[in-house]
């Protein structure tokens, strides 16, 4: 995938019936279906049950088996509730009759009421100074770790740019922090605040468990650590649009029993905040048996 034309072909997912529908899968560089792309296609699922114009407001999911890329994964919808204010929905994942992935989404009407919300970091670095992942793989490549620069290597529908670069072969920790400009590439316009959530819900899942990862990072890598995602929720607040960079800041406040927990905000880069997500991941370190 290179554009966001081939972002919403993946997202988008072939209607069966009105309660269930199937999609196919695109690897990020894992050997496994990659999570985001499970939360979106399952918000595609669950908002194409939306009759009454409501807008996706929280979603929460529990990833429960690796996906495998070269099956269909099959989206069943349920009608929870259609109430005076919130339409929810519950939507199953399966491939090969084996559940892999649950999700419940809550859809509200339109209201005013009141408004308020955090501030974006101040001081940080702004994209057109900074190195995208294409970047750093073209004027380093012959220098990273062989896994981290195959991961590079993928064509992705989204240039990314982290406000800090780290040189992977240090080993020293890191603060349980990470700031990331993201852009969307290809043509961006004319898309419904329905089709824009699902894209942000698909990169919600990118780059998030760094910041778990990064208070250990004197001796734990990609390499010597399992990591999955276990669960994913996320609160969208305002509309937004795709034409110029975005932040995501994350910050994980702990990791312990093998878990890494953290959370972000996404904001437009002129500071209005359009959502935040909380995830827990597996971070499970790889023991090598002695011979």
């Amino acid at each position: 995938m290179t554009t966001v034309n081939d972002l919403l072909n993946l997202l988008i997912l072939e209607k069966i019936n009105d309660s269930v529908y199937n999609g196919i899968s695109k690897t990020v560089g894992s050997p496994v279906v990659f999570g985001g792309q499970v939360l979106a296609q399952a918000i595609n699922a669950a908002s194409r049950t939306i009759t009454n114009q409501r807008v996706l407001h929280s979603l929460h999911a529990y990833f429960l088996e690796a996906g495998d890329l070269s099956c269909p994964i099959t989206y069943n919808v349920s009608i929870i509730r259609d109430g005076g204010s919130f339409s929810v929905r519950r939507v199953t994942a399966s491939q090969n009759d084996t559940i892999i992935f649950i999700l419940a989404a809550s859809f509200h009407k339109k209201e005013e009421g009141y408004n308020h919300q955090i501030e974006m970091k101040s001081g940080l670095k702004q994209p057109e100074d900074l190195l995208s992942w294409t970047d750093i793989l073209n004027q380093f490549g012959d220098f990273l770790p062989k896994s981290l620069k195959a991961f590079f290597e993928i064509e992705r529908p989204i240039e990314f740019k982290p406000t800090e670069i780290v040189n992977p072969m240090d080993k020293k920790d890191l603060p349980p922090f990470i700031d990331v400009w993201f852009k969307l590439k290809g043509d961006i316009k004319d898309l419904d605040l329905a089709t824009k959530q699902q894209i942000l819900t698909y990169i919600s899942d990118y780059n998030i468990l760094v910041s778990a990862l990064n208070p250990h990072a004197s001796k734990a890598h990609w390499g010597n650590t399992q990591t999955a995602s276990l669960d994913h929720s996320m609160w969208f607040f305002r509309d937004f649009d795709f034409s110029d960079w975005m932040l995501f800041s994350m910050e994980s406040p702990s990791t312990s029993g093998a878990r890494g927990f953290a959370r972000g905000h996404v904001f437009t880069r002129e500071g209005k905040l359009i959502a935040s997500v909380a995830q827990e991941g597996l971070m499970r370190p790889i023991v090598k048996n002695k011979t």
